[in-house]
C-alpha cells in the first residue's frame, strides 16, 4: 500500500476502536469524543490502563506492534475487571473484538489503581520474556543485528564463522517493510522450516494478492555515513527467488519483499556514478586499478603443479603443511592431469608456493578475454563478458539520465523495471517504459557494484547485476565471536578464534583484540553494583 492508503487504512481503524471502547472511555472518567481521535485516544488508554505514554510509539513500530497491541487489548480487559487467562486469551483470538462486548454487553466496572504486577510467577515470566522480546526486536530492527559470515567471499577480511554486530545507523536505519512477521528471524522460522512473514510470493499475484498491500512503503532513517568505495556491506541481494536461505535448491522461484531477500556481505566497489571494468580479475574504476585496504586481501584461483607426485603418508602430510604456512585454507581439488587446483589463493601464498623445493609452477586460473562466462547480463550485445574480463560498465545514480538503445537496454532493464518500478518493453530496436517510446531515463535512487574479494569463488554483482541503495542493509564494525569448523561440522571440530573476538571489522594496521579490556569493564560494573548494594544494606 502507498503512504495515503496506509492512512485511509488507520483512520478506518481508528473508528473500529472508537466504536468498541467509547463507553469504557466514559466509564473511566473520559470523554466518549477521546475514544475517536487518532494517537491521543491512544495517549488517553495508557492514562486508562495505567500505562506508560511511551507504549505509545511501540504500538505504531512494524513488528513491535504485533506483540504490543494484544497486550494492550489484554491490559484495557484488565482495566474493567476481566484479568483471568481464559479473558486474556478471548482478546487475542478475537482480535480484540472482545472489547466490544465488554463496552456494550457486560456492566463492567472501571478498577481504580488497580495492581499491576501480575499475580503469579508465569505471568511475571510471560511479561518479562514479551517486553524482552520488545526490547531486543527494537534494537534489532533500528540499531545493530548479528551476523554470521556463511561463505569464504570474504576470505581473510572476514572469515566463515565470524559473528559480526552490523550497525544500520551507519547508512541510516531502514523501516521493516514487512508488517506481519516472527520477531528476529528473517525469512524462514528455524526447525519448522516455514516462511516467516505473510506474504504471497507467486510472482503473477505480487500486485493483487491482499497479503502484499500490508507490505509498507521504503523508507528510511538519515544516517551519518555514505557507502564509500571499498566499505564492507550488508546488503539483501536484488536477485533472490529462494524459499529458505540456506537452500539453494527451492522447487520453484519465490517473489520475495525487499527486507526477506536473502541477505550477503560483500565489498563495495563500484559507486553511483562510477565506471567500472574488469581486467585479468582487478577493478578498475573511472580508468584507475582500485586498492583495497591494508587489511584486505584479494585471492584468485591457482593451478599448482608438484615436480615430484606425492605417494607417501609423509609427503602427503608435507603438503598439507605447505598450504597451512602459505595460508591457504579454502580447499583445493586434484585436476585429471595431477595438478591441484587450489580455489583461493593471495599473491602472499603463491609467491611462498613458488619457492618450495617440490613445487614446478603455480600459475594462475583465469577466463580469457572474449569468451562467455555467463555473467550479467546475458545477452548478445555482452556475450563476451566474463568474471575476469568485464565492462566498461557506468554505475547509476539518483538524478542521473542515461541514453537507451538497443545495445545497453539489457544492463538497465532491470534497474528500471523491478527496482524503480516501471514497465519496461523492447519491440525490434525500440524501448518503451510504461507504454511509451523511450529513448533515455533518470534514475531514482543510487546503485552499487558489489564484489567479494576472493574472486573466483564468489558469487556477487558480476552474476546478477547492480545493488539498490533500497537493498542496502548495514555496516558490518564488529567481529564479536569467530568459529572455526562452523559451517563444516559438529561442536567437536569448533575451535575458537581468540585474536579475532572483539576486534574492529575495518581499521588499519594489525587487527587488534578488545575482549580483556572489554572483559575488565564488565567486572568492574559487576563489582560496583555488588559494593553499592553492600554499602545500602549496611546504612539501613
Amino acid at each position: 500500500m502507498t503512504w495515503t492508503e496506509w492512512f485511509i487504512f488507520l483512520l478506518i481503524l481508528q473508528i473500529i476502536h472508537g466504536l468498541g471502547t467509547w463507553k469504557l472511555y466514559v466509564k473511566a472518567g473520559r470523554q466518549a469524543w477521546e475514544a475517536f481521535v487518532p494517537v491521543y485516544n491512544a495517549v488517553i488508554l495508557m492514562k486508562i490502563i495505567s500505562r506508560p505514554w511511551w507504549w505509545v510509539i511501540l504500538m505504531f513500530l512494524p513488528i513491535v506492534n504485533l506483540i504490543m497491541i494484544p497486550a494492550v487489548w489484554v491490559e484495557t480487559a484488565r482495566a474493567f475487571g476481566k484479568d483471568s487467562k481464559l479473558d486474556a486469551l478471548i482478546c487475542i483470538v478475537t482480535l480484540g473484538f472482545y472489547l466490544y462486548y465488554l463496552n456494550y454487553i457486560e456492566d463492567v466496572t472501571y478498577v481504580e489503581n488497580r495492581q499491576l504486577k501480575p499475580k503469579t510467577s508465569t505471568g511475571e515470566w510471560i511479561t518479562s520474556i514479551l517486553f524482552a522480546i520488545v526490547a531486543a526486536t527494537i534494537v534489532h530492527t533500528y540499531f545493530f543485528q548479528p551476523f554470521v559470515i556463511p561463505s569464504s567471499s570474504l576470505e581473510k577480511s572476514l572469515l566463515v564463522g565470524d559473528f559480526l554486530i552490523v550497525s544500520k545507523i551507519h547508512y541510516g536505519a531502514r523501516g521493516p517493510m514487512t508488517t506481519v512477521a516472527a520477531p528476529m528471524v528473517h525469512d524462514t522460522i528455524p526447525k519448522l522450516g516455514i516462511k516467516s512473514y505473510l506474504f504471497d510470493d507467486n510472482f503473477e499475484e505480487r500486485e493483487t494478492s491482499w497479503q502484499n498491500k500490508l507490505q509498507l512503503p521504503y523508507f528510511r532513517l538519515p544516517g551519518f555515513e555514505n557507502v564509500e568505495r571499498n566499505d564492507i556491506v550488508v546488503f539483501n541481494q536484488p536477485a533472490d527467488t529462494l524459499l529458505d536461505m540456506n537452500d539453494f535448491n527451492p522447487n520453484r522461484n519465490y517473489y520475495k519483499p525487499i527486507d526477506k531477500k536473502t541477505n550477503l556481505v560483500k565489498r563495495c566497489v563500484g559507486t553511483p556514478g562510477d565506471t567500472l571494468e574488469i581486467k585479468n580479475g582487478y577493478v578498475f574504476i573511472n580508468g584507475k586499478q582500485n586498492v583495497l585496504p591494508p587489511r584486505s586481501h584479494l585471492q584468485f584461483s591457482y593451478r599448482l603443479t608438484l615436480k615430484k607426485p606425492i605417494s607417501t603418508v609423509g609427503e602427503e602430510r608435507m603438503f598439507y603443511n605447505m598450504l597451512d604456512k602459505a595460508d591457504i585454507d579454502d580447499g583445493f581439488r586434484i585436476n585429471p592431469d595431477g595438478s591441484f587446483y587450489l580455489a583461493a589463493v593471495s599473491d602472499e601464498a603463491a609467491n611462498k608456493l613458488r619457492v618450495q623445493p617440490n613445487v614446478a609452477s603455480v600459475e594462475r586460473v583465469i577466463q580469457e578475454k572474449g569468451i562467455s562466462g555467463d555473467v550479467f547480463p546475458r545477452d548478445t550485445y555482452h556475450n563476451d563478458w566474463n568474471t575476469d574480463h568485464f565492462g566498461p560498465l557506468w554505475i547509476p545514480e539518483a538524478g542521473s539520465t542515461i541514453q537507451l538503445n538497443k545495445t545497453n537496454i539489457a544492463l538497465y532493464k532491470r534497474a528500471i523495471g523491478e527496482y524503480e518500478g516501471n514497465k519496461v518493453v523492447t519491440r525490434g530496436d525500440e524501448i518503451y517504459i510504461n507504454d511509451k517510446l523511450a529513448t533515455s531515463y533518470t534514475f531514482k535512487q543510487d546503485y552499487y557494484w558489489m564484489m567479494g574479494d576472493n574472486r573466483n569463488n564468489s558469487i556477487d554483482s558480476r552474476y546478477w547485476g547492480f545493488v539498490p541503495y533500497n537493498h542496502i542493509f548495514g555496516k558490518p564494525v564488529f567481529i564479536w565471536m569467530s568459529i572455526d569448523g562452523l559451517m563444516s561440522g559438529g561442536i567437536k571440530n569448533w575451535k575458537f578464534r581468540w585474536d579475532r573476538i572483539f576486534t574492529t571489522v575495518s581499521g588499519s594496521g594489525e587487527r587488534t583484540s578488545y575482549f580483556i579490556p572489554f572483559l575488565v569493564i564488565v567486572l568492574g560494573i559487576y563489582g560496583f553494583n555488588k559494593w553499592r548494594k553492600k554499602k545500602k544494606v549496611s546504612a539501613s
